[in-house]
């Protein structure tokens, strides 16, 4: 279970850095599905590697992350739906 917890955060912290390079060298805009995506499905992932290791300060922050990612999702699908 540990090297399965281990490969979440791992596979986490690729994609974040994924996104917000993305981002940096312009080929996403902020709000895109794709970045805020990524950042949804990283942060789900850290979000059980660092409660699995008790890492609670860190585990705030990726839920605050994933809760930014459904909130900007959110905002696109009520532009677009009303």
């Amino acid at each position: 279970m540990d090297s399965f917890i281990n490969i979440l955060g791992w596979i986490g912290t690729v994609l974040y850095l994924i996104a917000y390079g993305m981002v940096s060298a312009k080929k996403v805009e902020g709000d895109s599905w794709t970045y805020q995506g990524l950042n949804f499905i990283a942060g789900a992932f850290l979000i059980i590697n660092t409660l699995y290791l008790r890492a609670y300060p860190s585990a705030g922050l990726n839920i605050a992350w994933v809760a930014i990612a459904v909130f900007t999702l959110g905002q696109k699908v009520w532009k677009k739906n009303g």
